[in-house]
């Protein structure tokens, strides 16, 4: 009887390993942070906080703790190594934002990501992280304490959990609503919540796409609206590219020769137009779509939602619209980008594989592109959707083909670590693709003799450890550079189309232009004016007007930046 009561006696290294293990998995990563200066200490406030619910059960029902740690180690430690895998590849933390990117991406483009960083460093980091977790899991042992304490030290903890609520309502007189978002902004730094939050939000707006796009056809039509061509048959293409940036194309000054066929293109066809300093105001597909297919900008970024779009301009002025993509759409799911392509009259997804990785290459649109030239509908308008330079390079091109065809460091400038060669060269190998893709693209429609205009730009760029010290991959909104922002803008017009439209836009090659604006340009190309139309952001408009290229999160308080202000 002693023993047993000696055995349910307060220990208090029991509580102490009991309180480091359960706020490990969260407060590790954010006492890391806190040190190192990377941020303050309020998240390494919240996340103890938060990570002490778990105490909760365990001191209410002390003979399961040894089962609920292991299951919380199981569940919770192993969900803590993408927030900590995450920082250690970006060196930023883990948030709603981009867990919803992530989303978005679907499983395969999810494991080509891992792929794409595995590394040594990082596995050890993990492993060594990992058996910190599993060595705190051996100590933890029951906490016995008096029925009254337990229930008052739980109390407390639900008290000081949710007091940011409490403060909002009663004292900042803020709504629930509000409240609530406040909350779960505070639990963002402790597993699982952050990536629970994310996916609540995830769905949320997925749930909403079909009310979306019903909201969208509800809009009123643009006022005003006037083409210049009236009646003419013609068809427009728009080609949208995929983390391409400009500074690895040869065409751009870049030292290897990667595209070789858009340049001999631009030597055969005088009217072929190369802009040499475009950007793009987001990295991520979804968010610079929403912007430069729409009149939404980094200053109202949720004009997408509230004014047409570019698809429905087209339609409005009379054009049959085509949407054609190698996006894998997982059997047209329903997601943001599939919102644009629905709003199309005729879609074609080409990319229906389970698997990203099984080598769906961007000549899969050609034939549906032949197809819908000979569509009899006098006018046309058709979007490209391409997969591009999207990581993982290897992936975008066929093996062992003439694409496959930088091996070493050869032509590198500058000196390069063995061990990111390999993705390096595999990605000016997915250009050098990428430049047959697109200059084939380009002479179908010249050979097809359709009246009318192609133009080709990429939705953002791809840093592959192009700026020094050449230790970046990847993209990261957080910690900017050029080369994830700088894009391709190609315009190739046919005779005909040139006869009827006199231009100078060789003389525009060198503006500074963010795709944000682009459906003002797109408007401008096509000869279309209504009340929304600004000529001044229109880069082939004589009125063209320089403005303050911004970059960033618009959502972020202090998220935006000017482009032009980075490091060269």
């Amino acid at each position: 009887m002693q023993n047993t009561k000696a055995n349910r006696s307060f220990s208090r290294s029991a509580l102490i390993f009991n309180i480091l293990f359960f706020t490990y998995f969260s407060s590790a990563l954010q006492l890391y942070i806190f040190f190192s200066g990377h941020s303050n200490v309020i998240g390494l406030r919240d996340s103890i906080i938060y990570s002490l619910i778990w105490l909760i059960p365990v001191l209410i029902f002390p003979n399961y703790t040894r089962r609920i740690a292991t299951v919380f180690g199981m569940i919770v430690g192993s969900l803590s190594l993408i927030s900590v895998g995450y920082f250690i590849i970006y060196r930023q933390e883990f948030s709603q934002s981009v867990f919803f990117i992530m989303a978005e991406s679907n499983f395969a483009e999810s494991s080509e990501f891992i792929q794409q960083y595995l590394s040594i460093k990082l596995v050890v980091i993990l492993i060594i992280y990992s058996l910190v977790g599993i060595y705190l899991w051996t100590k933890v042992k029951p906490v016995y304490v008096k029925s009254c304490t337990k229930w008052i030290a739980s109390l407390l903890i639900v008290i000081y959990a949710i007091m940011p609520v409490f403060i909002s309502v009663t004292i900042k007189k803020s709504s629930i609503r509000k409240a609530g978002s406040h909350l779960l902004s505070r639990m963002e730094t402790t597993v699982p919540w952050q990536l629970l939050n994310g996916y609540l939000a995830y769905r949320s707006q997925l749930s909403n796409m079909k009310d979306i796009l019903n909201h969208l056809q509800t809009l009123p039509p643009l006022e005003n609206l006037k083409d210049a061509n009236g009646n003419t048959p013609r068809t427009l293409v728009l080609v949208i590219g995929e983390s391409t940036t400009r500074n690895r194309m040869g065409i751009y000054g870049y030292g290897r020769d990667t595209t070789p066929q858009i340049e001999q293109f631009k030597k055969d066809n005088p009217n072929f137009v190369v802009f040499n300093d475009v950007i793009s105001s987001r990295p991520y597909t979804i968010e610079i779509l929403q912007q430069a297919l729409t009149f939404a900008d980094e200053q109202h970024p949720d004009l997408y939602l509230k004014t047409p779009s570019l698809i429905h301009l087209m339609k409005q002025a009379g054009y049959k619209t085509f949407w054609i993509t190698n996006q894998q759409t997982m059997t047209r799911r329903n997601t943001m980008l599939t919102m644009f392509s629905q709003q199309t009259d005729e879609q074609f997804y080409m990319n229906n594989d389970r698997n990203q990785s099984a080598r769906r290459y961007d000549e899969s649109v050609f034939e549906p592109f032949k197809k819908v030239l000979n569509d009899p509908s006098e006018k046309k308008f058709i979007v490209i959707h391409l997969l591009g330079t999207h990581m993982k390079y290897a992936f975008r091109y066929p093996k062992d083909s003439v694409y496959d065809r930088f091996k070493d460091k050869t032509g590198i400038t500058f000196n390069i670590d063995d061990d990111k060669v390999d993705v390096y060269n595999t990605y000016d190998n997915a250009i050098s693709y990428n430049d047959y893709i697109t200059t084939t693209l380009f002479n179908i429609f010249k050979d097809s003799q359709e009246n009318g205009f192609m133009l080709y730009f990429s939705d953002h760029g791809e840093d592959v450890y192009q700026t020094p010290p050449h230790n970046i991959l990847g993209r990261n909104e957080k910690a900017p550079t050029r080369t994830m922002y700088t894009v391709p803008f190609m315009l190739w017009q046919s005779p005909t189309w040139v006869a009827t439209h006199p231009n100078h836009y060789q003389h525009y090659v060198d503006r500074k232009f963010s795709t944000q604006d682009l459906i003002h340009t797109w408007s401008d190309l096509a000869g279309l004016s209504y009340n929304l139309y600004v000529p001044e952001k229109s880069i082939v408009n004589p009125s063209f007007h320089q403005s303050t290229r911004w970059i960033g999160d618009p959502y972020d308080k202090n998220g935006l930046i000017d482009f032009d202000k980075l490091a060269k």
